[in-house]
C-alpha cells in the first residue's frame, strides 16, 4: 500500500549550526528591534517549516549547492534545508548580507 504524499508531513530536524543561527538571529532582533518585529520573523519562520514539512519541494534548489534547497524568510534572511527520504533537515538560516561560501560545504 502507498502512502499518499498529499497528507504526509516529513520530520523536521534542526542542524546545530541552524540553532545557533536562530539563537543569533533572535539575539540581534531583542537588542536592535522591537518585540513586534522578532515575533513576525517568528511566525514567518514557522510558516516556512510547515510548508516545508508537507511540500519539501516547494522552494527552488539553491544555485551554491545543489544538496540544499533554498526558502526566502525574509529580504534579510534565507532558510536552507536539505531533503533526506521523510526527513527534513534544516542546515542553515542564513543572513543574506554574509558570505555564502562556508553553505557550500
Amino acid at each position: 500500500m502507498m502512502k499518499s504524499a498529499v497528507n504526509m508531513a516529513y520530520k523536521v530536524l534542526w542542524s546545530q549550526e541552524s540553532i545557533q543561527n536562530l539563537e543569533d538571529i533572535l539575539e540581534y532582533l531583542s537588542e536592535k528591534w522591537t518585540e513586534r518585529e522578532s515575533n513576525t520573523f517568528k511566525q514567518h519562520l514557522v510558516k516556512h517549516i510547515k510548508l516545508i514539512s508537507s511540500s519539501p519541494k516547494l522552494f527552488p534548489v539553491s544555485e551554491y549547492n545543489s544538496r540544499f534547497r533554498k526558502a526566502v524568510l525574509s529580504k534579510q534572511t534565507t532558510l536552507y534545508y536539505e531533503i533526506q527520504e521523510d526527513t527534513i533537515i534544516l542546515a542553515y538560516i542564513f543572513v543574506n548580507k554574509r558570505s555564502i561560501d562556508h553553505i557550500q560545504e
